[in-house]
């Protein structure tokens, strides 16, 4: 069992800047491959950015050259440095740990409480 814990969820005006920190009791530098997600009102949970072995992250569309995924495994934290917000970005961000197998994330059944990312206009 994986317990995850998710910060620096806050409301912010559109075109500001949030940074989002995942961490865990466990090691979660020991998965190749850590993700983020999020889930907007109403909507199922969608993959928002993955990063394998630190050197290859991938993006939605809806985020590119806005977001960035990063980890420092010495602190055992994962961030998610999020710019530019607009008011679609609102949703409860959730990190992941999992495996990428033919250029697809796929995540382990570990979820923590999630984060709230609150974008007004």
């Amino acid at each position: 069992q994986v317990q995850l814990v998710e910060s620096g969820g806050d409301l912010v005006q559109a075109g500001g800047s949030l940074t989002l920190t995942c961490t865990s009791p466990s090691s979660i530098s020991a998965f190749h491959t850590l993700a983020w997600y999020r889930q907007a009102p109403g909507k199922e949970r969608e993959l928002v950015a993955y990063s394998v072995d630190e050197g290859n992250s991938n993006y939605a569309d809806s985020v590119k050259g806005r977001f960035s995924i990063s980890s420092d495994n010495a602190k055992n934290e994962l961030y998610l440095q999020m710019n530019s917000l607009v008011p679609e970005d609102t949703a409860v961000y959730y990190c992941s740990v999992g495996w990428s197998s033919g250029g697809t994330y796929r995540p382990y059944d570990y979820w923590g409480q999630g984060t709230q990312v609150g974008v007004s206009p």
